[in-house]
C-alpha cells in the first residue's frame, strides 16, 4: 500500500500550493479529535479534451452543503474551491486521478464547544486507478449485510458528507472483509436497505431499476448520474424503500460511487444474485457511464470541466 505522506507533488492548502510533504496540521487539530469536518471524493478522467474533472460543480456544491449542515463557514467561494481543484490537479501533472477537498477545524482550542476555531480547506490530488480489482467490474463482488446500522437521519445528519460519519462505514467494511467478502450492505434503523459503506446501491428486477429513496443514504453524485443515464436509455427507474430479501431475489444488483464507479454485486449473504455474474443492464449502464466520464458521448458536456480551462 502506498504511503500517501511520502511522495512528491503539491497540495492546495488555505489558498496556496504547498509542497506535498509540508502540507501538515498540528496534532491538536480539532477535527482530528472530534471528526467535525467535511470532504468530497472527486474524479478526473483523461478525455479527448484533455484531463477533465467529472461533475466538479456538483461536488463543490455538496461540499458547501455539507459544511452548512455542520455549521462550518468555508472561507472561500465555490468558484475559488472549484478553481483550487483544477489548479492542484494540473500542478501534479496528472492525466487521471482522484481529488480530495476537505474542510477541517483548526487547533486554536479543544473541547466540544468548537467555537472560535479557524475553518481550513485542503485539496489533494493523486492517481487512484480502481477501487476494486479491475476484474470485479466484470465478475462482480461478494457482499454481506452488516450488523452495523446506517445512521438514523436525526443522529448524525446523513446529507452531510462528514468525516465522523465514516466511522460507521469503516466498522462495517472491516466486518465484511474479515468474513471474506468485498463490501458491506448497510440497513437503516428500520431495517430497509440504505447503501454500501461508501456507495449507493441499485437492484434490477424484471427490467426495472430500483434504488433506495434518499433518507438515511447520501445523495450520491454517481447515483444521480446513473439515474439520469438509465432514464435516457429508456429504463424505468423507481426510488423507493427496498427490503433485504428483495436484493436476494433481484436479477441484478450493483453499487455506484465516485471511487467504485459502477460495480456489479454477484452475491449477498451467500445468496447468488441473478446468474451470479454481471447482468446485461448493469453492463449497459457501466458502458454508458464510462463513455460519459471519458468524454466519449456528446450528452451533458457540462459534466466535464477541463483542468486546463479549455
Amino acid at each position: 500500500m502506498e504511503n500517501l505522506s511520502d511522495r512528491d507533488g503539491w497540495i492546495w492548502q488555505n489558498g496556496k500550493l504547498v509542497p506535498w510533504r509540508e502540507a501538515k496540521v498540528h496534532v491538536l487539530t480539532h477535527t482530528l479529535h472530534y471528526g467535525v469536518g467535511v470532504f468530497e471524493g472527486v474524479r478526473a478522467y483523461d478525455t479527448p479534451r484533455g484531463p477533465c474533472i467529472f461533475r466538479l460543480d456538483e461536488h463543490t456544491r455538496r461540499l458547501f452543503d455539507s459544511a452548512h449542515i455542520l455549521d462550518l463557514e468555508i472561507p472561500f467561494t465555490p468558484a475559488e474551491v472549484s478553481a483550487a481543484q483544477r489548479e492542484v490537479f494540473a500542478a501534479n501533472e496528472l492525466k487521471e486521478g482522484y481529488l480530495r477537498p476537505m474542510v477541517y477545524l483548526g487547533a486554536e482550542a479543544m473541547g466540544l464547544r468548537a467555537k472560535g476555531l479557524s475553518v481550513n480547506l485542503v485539496v489533494a490530488a493523486w492517481p487512484w486507478p480502481n477501487y476494486m480489482d479491475p476484474e470485479s467490474r466484470e465478475v462482480g463482488i461478494r457482499v454481506r449485510t452488516s450488523s452495523y446500522t446506517r445512521h438514523h437521519v436525526n443522529i448524525t445528519m446523513c446529507k452531510a458528507k462528514s468525516n465522523g460519519n465514516y466511522i460507521n462505514s469503516i466498522l462495517a467494511l472491516h466486518e465484511a472483509l474479515d468474513s471474506g467478502c468485498d463490501e458491506a450492505l448497510m440497513l437503516d434503523n428500520e431495517g430497509y436497505v440504505s447503501e454500501g459503506t461508501g456507495e449507493n446501491v441499485f437492484v434490477v428486477r424484471d427490467g426495472v431499476v430500483h434504488t433506495p429513496e434518499l433518507t438515511s443514504c447520501l445523495a450520491g453524485i454517481t447515483r444521480d448520474t446513473v439515474l439520469t443515464l438509465a432514464r435516457d436509455e429508456g429504463l424505468t427507474v423507481e426510488e423507493r424503500r427496498i427490503t433485504r430479501d428483495e436484493v436476494y431475489i433481484a436479477d441484478e444488483a450493483f453499487f455506484t460511487g465516485t471511487a467504485a464507479e459502477v460495480l456489479p454485486i454477484r452475491e449477498l449473504d451467500g445468496r447468488r444474485i441473478g446468474t451470479g455474474a454481471r447482468g446485461p443492464i448493469t453492463e449497459r449502464l457501466q458502458s454508458v457511464y464510462f463513455d460519459q466520464v471519458r468524454g466519449q458521448r456528446n450528452t451533458y458536456p457540462e459534466w466535464l470541466t477541463p483542468v486546463g480551462g479549455g
